[in-house]
């Protein structure tokens, strides 16, 4: 698969205005001068970005690029306890894939890359605020003694990324989970969902499948533009803006490591309903936003990058 063919769905589909062309696969003829600040303009976010791992420096690679997504808002419901997200989350990463790399075929029988991905410098893959999650059952008038602080963590690296699902009845991505629950009654390592059995998000801008009772749910792709790199550099920016997306075919285990040697673990099953199979459970994100820069040559994505370091 071409590189500039990743792109032949967005010009068919009319989800953009016309792809940026021979640029999708220009290589700048010099190179940008690195500096110590943060990238800017239509990089901002990308500081983290892993340019220099082993897996994107990979001269099999076909295609490079980095991922910031921003989730402006929307919520969970895990059988009859529903929380919202009060705050953004961010999710940041690089991506890379090989000419004779995995590919996915859509319902409407069009095919696509799935792409790899490579943690961020700092590792923080997922970057979100605490929940204050009240108790069923009590007034919540003292957050951490008669709420859960919840803090979402990631369980896993980002799989299966399908940037091109847009509008499509298919995941873009899948990201493990684990939420990490801080009340002064159950200690420091209260947690509902792990590593080795995380929550997994496969959440879709399309229409979900999920086992019953829960009937199947539709999401947003929002809108998406394409525009070449302010700079000259053969690097093009993708822009996705209002996506709304879901996921209601997901389970989410028990808890574990709550209380002293786990004797509060079935009071937190108990009041918050888990384990609870899937047909149960249902996420939404709102408001999603994201920037994916991609480009075929590791030194040009690079250079692109660091051109705008301020």
């Amino acid at each position: 698969m071409a590189f500039r063919g990743l792109f032949h769905r967005f010009r068919n589909r009319a989800l953009a205005a016309a792809a940026a062309g021979a640029a999708l696969v220009a290589v700048a003829a010099a190179p940008a001068a690195a500096t110590t600040g943060q990238p800017s303009g239509p990089y901002t976010g990308m500081g983290t970005c892993p340019t220099a791992s082993a897996p994107m420096q990979s001269p099999d690679n076909a295609i490079v690029g980095c991922v910031v997504a921003t989730i402006g808002g929307g919520g969970f419901t895990v059988g009859s306890t529903k929380v919202n997200f009060t705050s953004p989350m961010t999710v940041t990463f690089g991506m890379y894939w090989s000419a004779t790399g995995p590919t996915v075929t859509f319902p409407d029988g069009t095919t696509a890359a799935l792409f790899s991905t490579a943690a961020p410098t700092d590792g923080k893959e997922l970057t979100a605020s605490p929940l204050d999650v009240p108790i069923p059952g009590l007034s919540n008038f003292w957050p951490g003694v008669t709420s859960a602080i919840v803090l979402i963590e990631p369980a896993g690296p980002v799989t299966a990324f399908a940037p091109l699902s847009a509008g499509e009845n298919y995941p873009l991505f899948k990201l493990p989970i684990k939420l990490h629950l801080l009340n002064a009654f159950l200690g420091l390592n209260c947690y509902v969902g792990s590593n080795s059995s995380p929550i997994v998000l496969s959440p879709t801008a399309g229409t979900t499948s999920p086992p019953p009772p829960n009937q199947p749910i539709t999401g947003d792709p929002g809108t998406i533009a394409i525009d070449n790199d302010p700079n000259g550099f053969g690097t093009s920016v993708i822009d996705f803006s209002g996506a709304t997306m879901v996921d209601n075919a997901l389970s989410v285990p028990g808890a574990h490591g709550c209380g002293l040697f786990d004797s509060a673990d079935w009071i937190v099953n108990s009041l918050f309903g888990v384990p609870s199979a899937a047909g149960h459970n249902t996420i939404t994100l709102t408001g999603v936003g994201s920037t994916i820069a991609v480009d075929p040559s590791i030194s040009d994505l690079t250079n692109a990058i660091n051109a705008t370091r301020k």
